[in-house]
């Protein structure tokens, strides 16, 4: 059966919509976006980022699968490239061995259509999807997760990933009550802080959006890193527009009266979330300054969403600097979290491999974005 690979479309909308219920009725957990359009950074003339649509569609009309490209422009080593996140592949090879090898299939169409491609997340190396790409040669990076509980009682009682059992959740709440759960995690937060004695000063401000000051603060330090994607005011506007997105706070970050950086952060009440549960989570989403200033961002970013009340912050980082400046705050920075995984061509444009990963700045804008969050 001959199997095409066709943007999205809104004819395709009732099929994409079969294909969902065809997968959930097979056990998975995935499916793809029915509306053609994305909500967040749609394909429009002349905008730097976007994220498109494609479909698996037999010659019978029925979709088979899908996934996602976000083209972006990138510094590499000072030169600029455009450079994509994927998102995906989506397939009916998750419930059937007749469609095995249709996202082997759709990812060599993404890379016919975007060589320097990568994605960041996955969830561990044990993953279908990350064997399949080390089979394909890309290169697989491990980068931190760095975590910070505000409220401990309330982690404790509400975590719904750590409860995971009646044993395990009967623990929590007994540490939760006893109050020896909110005496240790403070005082793990304390000693991290104690490994990190600096002082940091700067504050963070809520902007409407980015402004020129954007703008001087990429071009002063942007050759700071070896590989990013651009932080211009254009890029940043386009991924937070205003108005469209109102959960992303951008927070200008300063010190003595001076531009040090800036943060874009959430701050979210979940609900019944199959990780958080109930939790109201704060997260710092992307974030940008000189990499020596990262614990002051980092600092600005975290007192701005305690004040708000957040039960525990977290950040996905990639720049060993970045990762300590978060360490530097008393977070708790869990290694090897998140794999960034990079095509052959964005391996060989990294290269000198191990010195451009040092030097790799990525956040969860540069990915699907934190819309999950």
């Amino acid at each position: 059966m001959a199997i095409r690979i066709v943007p999205h479309s809104a004819e395709l909308r009732d099929p994409v919509h079969r294909f969902n219920m065809r997968m959930r009725e097979g056990g998975s957990r995935w499916g793809f976006y029915t509306e053609p359009v994305p909500t967040w950074i749609p394909p429009r003339v002349g905008t730097p980022v976007w994220r498109e649509y494609h479909i698996a569609v037999d010659d019978q009309g029925y979709v088979r699968g899908g996934y996602a490209l976000k083209p972006q422009p990138w510094v590499i080593r000072g030169e600029q490239r455009t450079v994509s996140d994927w998102q995906g592949p989506f397939s009916e090879g998750a419930i059937s061995d007749r469609y095995a090898v249709l996202g082997i299939r759709m990812v060599r169409d993404m890379l016919r259509k975007q060589p320097l491609l990568f994605s960041w997340g996955h969830g561990g190396h044990e993953q279908p999807v990350v064997q399949m790409l080390r089979r394909m040669r890309w290169l697989l990076h491990d980068t931190p997760f760095c975590l910070l509980i505000c409220h401990p009682r309330r982690f404790l009682r509400h975590n719904r990933l750590l409860r995971g059992s009646p044993g395990r959740a009967l623990a929590l709440d007994a540490l939760a009550f006893s109050g020896a759960g909110s005496l240790g995690l403070r005082a793990l937060h304390a000693a991290q802080r104690a490994r990190h004695p600096r002082r940091f000063r700067a504050h963070a401000s809520e902007v409407p959006r980015f402004g020129p000051w954007a703008d001087i603060l990429w071009e002063t330090h942007r050759d700071k890193y070896l590989a990013l994607a651009v932080r211009d005011a254009t890029v940043m506007n386009t991924l937070l527009p205003e108005g469209d997105w109102p959960r992303g706070i951008r927070l200008r970050v300063t010190r003595g009266g001076r531009d040090l950086g800036w943060a874009v952060v959430m701050d979210t009440q979940m609900q019944n979330d199959e990780r958080f549960g109930h939790l109201r989570v704060g997260s710092v989403v992307d974030c940008f300054a000189d990499p020596d200033d990262a614990g002051e961002v980092a600092h600005a970013a975290t007192h701005f969403l305690r004040v708000r009340g957040v039960d525990l912050i977290m950040s996905n980082q990639a720049h060993p600097r970045w990762a300590r400046g978060f360490a530097e705050n008393g977070y708790i920075v869990l290694q090897k979290r998140r794999i960034f995984a990079a095509s052959p061509a964005l391996r060989e444009a990294l290269e000198p491999l191990e010195e451009t990963l040092q030097g790799l700045h990525l956040t969860n804008m540069d990915g699907h974005g934190p819309m999950t969050l």
